[in-house]
């Protein structure tokens, strides 16, 4: 059941929240062609993936 807000202390409820925290991605650049891309994924702009092509980009 639950508590009262004015029962549970400053201290006590901001100690529950502190996991709550934004944390921000991890971001690399791609060796091949510089751009950033997150981590452990595929470029985008040029489609490798550790040195290797992954996903062929056609050329418009």
């Amino acid at each position: 059941m639950a508590v009262p807000a004015r029962k549970v202390s400053k201290t006590r409820a901001r100690t529950r929240r502190a996991h709550m925290a934004l944390t921000a991605k991890g971001v690399t650049k791609c060796p091949s062609c510089g751009t950033i891309v997150r981590s452990h994924r595929v470029c985008k702009s040029c489609g490798e993936y550790k040195g290797k092509e992954v996903v062929k980009k056609v050329e418009e």
